[in-house]
C-alpha cells in the first residue's frame, strides 16, 4: 500500500534471508511455527492505518456502551456457561478486509469482531524477526498507542497475571501440542512462566482445579483460556475430570462466554462505513440480492460452514435460523504485489481492556495474505508470499 517501500522490499528480498528468518524464528523458544509464515509484512500508509482506526472506534462505541453484555448474553447456549464472568472482554480482535473504492482508495471493512486471544505473543516475535532480516524503514512500527516491546509484554503480563503467582496460573488448551498456533502457546508461557495444560490435565477436588507441577500437585488460580467450545465438543474421547461449565474457584485471563457474546452474534448491532450490512437469518426482512451475501454460521470458528453464493433454498433449508447471519459480500482487493501474483490482505487490531481501564486499548496487529478465493490455509496451498504477516504503519 505504499508502493516504494513495497518496491524497495521486493527488489531486496532473498529467499536466503526468508528461510534464515524461519530458522530464527523456531530457535528463540524451540519450537517451529505450524503454519505459513509470509515472506513479507505489509506497509499500512498513515491514511489506511486512520481508517482502520476510525473503524474500530465504531465497533469499540457499541462494545463499551451499557447494556452490551446483557444484549449479548443471548448468544450463550445453555451447555455453554461459565460461572464467573467478567464485566468486559480482557481480548478484543476485530479483523478488517482491505478494499479498493471506486475513487481508487483503500479502506477496511469488517469482517469479524472477537472476544478471544490470538498470537499476541508470536505477533511480537514475527515484528521483531521481519525487522532483524530484511529493512523496514525507522519510524514504521506494528505497536499503538505508544507502546514498545518491554511496555507491550508488561501490559500482556499484568493482564493475564493479574498479580497472580505464575505457578498458579495456566494456559489452558484441548492437546495444546497439536495446535496449529502451538507456537504462540509456547511463546506466552516461556515470557510469562506459566503452565501449558491440556484440559485433560487437570484435577478438581470439590471446587477447586489442581494441576501437577515438577510431580507436585500445584492450585489452579488463574486460568488463560485458548479452549474453544466448538473443539471440546468434538472431543468425547478426551478423558477429563473439568468440562468449562463447573462452578470452581479460579479466575478467567478471557473468561470462555466472550468468545459467543462478541463474535459474529454482534455483527447486526454495528452501524459504520466499515461495517457490511449483516442480517440474522430469521429476519422477517431479509434481503434479496443473495449473489451480494454471504451465510455464515454463528457457532463455528476458523471459517467452518461458510456459505459463499447462499441460494434461497439453502436459507429456507436452515433449521435454527437464529444461529446463522447474512453478511455482506466484502471483495477483498489484490493489493500486495509479490513476485508472481497479487496477494490479498486483511487485518486484525489487536486489543487489551484490563480490569481496571475504561476502554480496551489497542495494541498490535496480526495480517493474513491470501491468493485463493477466501483467507486461510486450505485455500493457499501450495502457494508463496501468503499465510501469517504484520503490518507496519508510520509511527506518531
Amino acid at each position: 500500500m505504499i508502493p516504494t517501500l513495497r518496491t524497495v522490499y521486493n527488489e531486496n528480498f532473498s529467499q536466503s534471508r526468508y528461510d534464515v528468518m524461519l530458522a530464527w524464528l523456531s530457535e528463540q523458544h524451540d519450537c517451529t511455527p505450524n503454519f505459513h509464515v509470509s515472506e513479507t509484512p505489509i506497509f499500512i500508509s498513515a491514511e489506511l492505518r486512520d481508517h482502520l482506526m476510525a473503524a474500530s472506534a465504531d465497533v469499540t462505541k457499541v462494545i463499551t456502551a451499557p447494556g452490551f453484555s446483557e444484549r449479548a448474553e443471548w448468544a450463550l447456549l445453555p451447555d455453554q456457561r461459565v460461572p464467573g464472568r467478567t464485566p468486559h472482554p480482557l481480548f478484543i480482535q476485530m479483523d478488517y478486509g482491505l478494499c479498493k473504492m471506486a475513487d481508487g482508495s483503500i479502506e477496511p471493512r469488517l469482517i469479524e469482531a472477537q472476544g478471544f486471544p490470538s498470537l499476541y505473543f508470536f505477533q511480537e516475535l514475527l515484528g521483531r524477526a521481519y525487522r532483524k532480516y530484511f529493512d523496514i524503514p525507522e519510524g514504521y512500527g506494528s505497536f499503538f498507542n505508544g507502546l514498545d516491546r518491554e511496555r507491550y509484554h508488561e501490559l500482556l503480563r499484568a493482564c493475564i497475571l493479574n498479580g497472580e503467582d505464575p505457578r498458579h496460573v495456566v494456559l489452558l488448551e484441548v492437546e495444546p501440542e497439536k495446535q496449529t498456533t502451538r507456537i504462540d502457546f509456547v511463546v506466552a508461557c516461556d515470557q510469562l512462566g506459566i503452565a501449558e495444560l491440556c484440559i485433560s490435565d487437570l484435577i478438581l477436588e470439590g471446587r477447586e482445579l489442581f494441576y501437577l507441577r515438577d510431580g507436585v500437585k500445584t492450585k489452579v488460580k488463574r486460568i488463560f483460556n485458548r479452549v474453544i467450545f466448538d473443539e471440546l465438543l468434538q472431543r468425547p474421547d478426551l478423558e477429563r475430570q473439568f468440562n468449562m461449565t463447573e462452578d470452581v474457584d479460579v479466575d478467567w485471563a478471557g473468561h470462555p462466554e466472550w468468545f459467543f457474546m462478541l463474535s459474529k452474534h454482534t455483527l447486526p448491532e454495528f452501524d459504520s462505513r466499515y461495517v457490511p450490512k449483516s442480517f440474522f437469518l430469521s429476519d422477517p426482512d431479509l434481503p434479496t440480492d443473495l449473489e451480494n451475501y454471504v451465510l455464515k454460521p454463528l457457532y463455528s470458528f476458523a471459517g467452518a460452514g461458510v456459505v459463499l453464493n447462499p441460494t434461497r433454498a439453502e436459507i429456507n433449508a436452515v433449521g435454527n435460523k437464529d444461529h446463522y447471519i447474512l453478511q455482506e459480500k466484502v471483495e477483498y482487493a489484490p493489493l500486495i504485489k509479490t513476485l508472481d501474483e497479487p496477494a490479498r490482505a486483511e487485518v486484525r487490531l489487536m486489543y487489551l481492556w484490563p480490569p481496571d481501564e475504561p476502554e480496551p486499548i489497542l495494541v498490535n496487529n496480526l495480517v493474513r495474505l491470501s491468493k485463493g478465493k477466501m483467507i486461510g490455509v486450505r485455500y493457499n496451498k501450495g502457494k508463496t508470499w501468503v499465510g501469517g504477516s504484520i503490518g507496519y504503519f508510520p509511527q506518531e
